[in-house]
């Protein structure tokens, strides 16, 4: 299987490159020291496509292949952490559901604003607090029926985008018990009365893309906002968390490749002994060992969205690609702090926040536990 990319998308990443080389690298260390959202640079990514990667072109998105969205996802990855985390989550969570399942009326009134920038973001609401990755018994928030209304209640944690959203898909229960058909998905206006957004939490890194608890007091919503079919939002999230962990898996990536690049030109430059740090073998092997696991994972990467774009199954490829690229990263950003010594812990240096930002990967979008429980299941069904 060759994943040479093609003319087009050679294109596509130079294109995207220098664009995040001149609007969104520049602002990432004020976007972490300050915890704002680069609206600047976002909103002009709806030109460029950027804002409607998964979207159909009939709705104003850029409709592109999943390697060009991978690459899109990994550029801004490579460029601003926090930036590419809110993109990612727009485009693969808060977008993905209504291209995916929702009705043409739902798809005509809320993708184009969301797709060509002239709206906000989007989100998605699963996470709850008494649960984390058991959703199909963990959510509590319930939506029930009154006339033509939905009427629904309970809490959602760790919601990416909420703050700077036009609308949350939120996963909730509309039929008794806890089984795999008791829970859908519905899509919630933010200026709806009832829905409560708490201030951003104070994270360990990331610290631009804003997450959020978000509490349901009885917020009511038509019922055609319903996405797909009552009681398939379990189905429905499963299959966007997989083409989303394709994304989380570039945009670890891109974090690694800042990291190896930024550890490139220190080496050149740093002089230990009265000769470069670069000429000495301990420093040569972890580079070799950065480029190599970047080349390994951008390959699982370009693997795993060639099945989903050619409709194979890929939920086991996207699993290992999000688990291999992530846990990758972590060791990458680690080692660019120690080839930089001291000063690769001082926020001086964008090492120290590639680190921060890197530690996230592994947890968001099914942590590195599930992913291997999604991986051993499908070895085991073979």
């Amino acid at each position: 299987m060759n994943f040479d990319l093609s003319p087009e998308q050679h294109m596509w990443k130079a294109a995207v490159h220098d664009f995040v080389a001149k609007e969104v690298k520049p602002k990432a260390r004020e976007v972490d020291e300050t915890a704002t959202f680069n609206w600047e640079a976002v909103k002009k990514m709806g030109l460029l496509g950027l804002l409607g990667l998964n979207v159909p072109e009939k709705y104003g998105g850029t409709g592109i292949d999943v390697i060009s969205a991978a690459i899109a996802i990994e550029e801004l990855g490579w460029g601003c952490g926090s930036t590419a985390l809110a993109i990612e989550a727009h485009n693969g969570l808060g977008c993905e559901p209504l291209t995916l399942f929702a009705s043409e009326d739902l798809k005509q009134e809320f993708l184009p604003p969301a797709a060509t920038g002239t709206g906000k973001l989007a989100a998605l609401a699963l996470t709850e607090p008494g649960a984390g990755s058991d959703l199909r018994g963990g959510v509590r928030t319930k939506a029930e029926l009154s006339g033509n209304e939905w009427i629904i209640t309970g809490s959602k944690m760790w919601c990416t985008n909420a703050s700077i959203a036009d609308f949350i898909v939120t996963l909730v229960r509309t039929e008794p018990g806890d089984g795999s058909h008791t829970l859908s998905q519905i899509l919630v206006p933010t200026a709806t009365p009832g829905l409560h957004i708490a201030p951003a939490e104070k994270k360990m890194g990331l610290k631009g893309s804003p997450t959020h608890a978000v509490t349901y007091e009885d917020v009511r919503v038509p019922t055609n906002y319903l996405i797909g079919e009552r009681g398939k939002g379990l189905q429905q999230t499963l299959t966007v968390l997989d083409g989303g962990r394709i994304m989380i898996a570039a945009l670890a990536v891109g974090l690694a490749q800042a990291a190896l690049d930024a550890s490139l030109d220190y080496a050149k430059e740093r002089q230990a002994f009265g000769q470069p740090i670069a000429d000495y073998q301990a420093i040569q092997w972890m580079l070799a060992d950065a480029a190599t696991e970047i080349h390994a994972a951008r390959l699982m990467i370009y693997q795993a969205a060639y099945l989903k774009e050619t409709g194979q199954p890929f939920s086991k490829a996207a699993a290992m690609a999000k688990l291999f690229a992530t846990e990758m990263a972590e060791r990458v950003c680690r080692n660019a702090i120690q080839i930089h010594g001291g000063y690769g812990y001082s926020r001086e240096y964008p090492v120290e926040r590639l680190y921060r930002d890197a530690r996230l990967m592994t947890i968001g979008e099914g942590t590195s536990e599930i992913n291997r429980l999604v991986i051993t299941r499908h070895l085991l069904q073979a």
